[in-house]
């Protein structure tokens, strides 16, 4: 089977939750690998261009959904575009996030708990 193409969206500011997050797809009986697009450059059209192609492309679409989320413009801009597009979406919570802190646009969209179990269902669900 091929690998799982699956965007990781996040807050800028957990950015290192994120890379141990995505540092889960390095384990070789992972069946799935990570694009990687977060905004390290300024929020634009341009941009906008290339996440969404990006988004487009992958099989599953995964919000790591933390205290800070609410505020990230460019993950919120992402979790639109994801549903835009169709594209199979969960989130899961980090950093101690709760249901309080699930973006009003992810109504509808299960948020789990950060466990192996949890992603490796939704991976195996695409």
């Amino acid at each position: 089977m091929a690998n799982k193409r699956i965007f990781v969206a996040f807050a800028i500011e957990d950015e290192i939750t994120k890379n141990l997050f995505t540092g889960q797809a390095k384990n070789k009986s992972v069946p799935y690998d990570f694009i990687d697009m977060s905004v390290k450059e300024p929020f634009d059209e341009k941009w906008k261009t290339n996440c969404r192609t990006r988004i487009k492309g992958c099989d599953g679409f995964i919000a790591l959904i933390s205290k800070n989320t609410k505020k990230a413009s460019g993950e919120l801009w992402e979790i639109d575009c994801a549903k835009d597009e169709k594209i199979p979406m969960m989130g899961i919570y980090i950093g101690g996030a709760t249901l309080s802190d699930k973006p009003a646009n992810m109504n509808g969209i299960p948020c789990k708990e950060w466990t192996w179990d949890n992603v490796s269902d939704f991976i195996e669900s695409l």
